[in-house]
């Protein structure tokens, strides 16, 4: 049986009368390449702080490889690359002072690697930081996250502010660490990051968990797309969602029996209609946005 990186069971935080997240109930097997989706403001941040012990639940409890987040959180961390969504640093120091600061305070030699991922990212270490664009400040993180080789990443939206050229890039890094059997926790609000690079995934909303299943089971929920053509009315019958017009295109999602979907159509007059399985994308978007509109 394979083994959790990350186990949670029931996983809440309150922030006094406000929510944080609930209930939240989730399995990441070691060696998983993990999406973790949401819309900001959805606990994607608090459920990752949380793990990390960085802030104690109201309830609920959470192991990371085994390890109680609480009693264990310096083994854990020792163990574990981090990357917040919005890292600080001390701006007066050069980027290869702070890479080298971040490696002894683990006490660990990082030289060879961080010199790698600082050419493999075109990070000039030569300049300070506060002179950084916000792409270079996040490409300083992930060199610091990723320095130490750790067993586990855990990546909050760790491509925003780059290029997409660094985005490849950065996948790739990610890609090749998994392949040597690293486990990837990856969040994002960027479905088709998540569709392209993870084999499972679960979405967040609203502080609960809305479906977390494999990639490839994901794609095959029985959801079609549906585009009609000059439709004289909008349609309006059971298990439709993500309904949108353009022009004269009435396009939505159905969930639902493929015949009843043709008997409902019937009563329609359109000049054209197609019905496809949808992309990945727009089967995240169907759980991340919620099931009505």
């Amino acid at each position: 049986m394979e083994r959790a990186a990350i186990r949670t069971e029931a996983l809440t935080k309150y922030y006094g009368k406000n929510r944080g997240i609930i209930d939240v109930t989730l399995r990441v097997e070691e060696g998983d390449f993990f999406g973790f989706i949401g819309p900001n403001g959805a606990g994607k941040s608090t459920t990752i702080r949380t793990l990390l012990g960085l802030i104690f639940a109201t309830s609920g409890k959470a192991e990371v490889f085994g390890k109680d987040i609480v009693r264990d959180k310096i083994s854990i961390l020792a163990d574990t690359g981090y990357l917040p969504g919005e890292a600080s640093f001390y701006n007066n120091m050069k980027v290869g002072d702070m890479i080298s600061y971040a490696s002894r305070l683990r006490g660990v030699d990082c030289r060879a690697e961080a010199e790698t991922l600082c050419r493999r990212l075109e990070l000039d270490t030569s300049r300070k930081i506060g002179e950084l664009s916000l792409g270079n400040r996040k490409k300083l993180g992930i060199v610091i996250a990723l320095q130490h080789r750790p067993k586990l990443y855990i990546l909050d939206e760790p491509t925003s502010g780059l290029d997409p050229l660094m985005q490849q890039e950065f996948f790739s890094i990610m890609e090749e660490r998994n392949r040597e059997g690293a486990t990837v926790f990856l969040s994002s609000h960027i479905l088709g990051e998540v569709s392209r690079y993870c084999r499972h995934a679960a979405v967040i909303r609203e502080g609960r968990l809305t479906v977390c299943d494999s990639v490839e089971n994901l794609a095959h929920t029985g959801v079609k797309y549906v585009t009609l053509q000059g439709v004289d009315r909008t349609p309006s019958f059971e298990n439709i969602s993500d309904l949108a017009q353009e022009g004269n295109l009435t396009r939505f999602l159905y969930r639902g029996d493929a015949n009843t979907l043709i008997k409902e159509l019937s009563g329609y007059t359109f000049s054209d209609v197609a019905v496809r399985d949808p992309d990945l994308d727009e089967v995240f978007r169907h759980f991340y946005e919620g099931e009505e509109k």
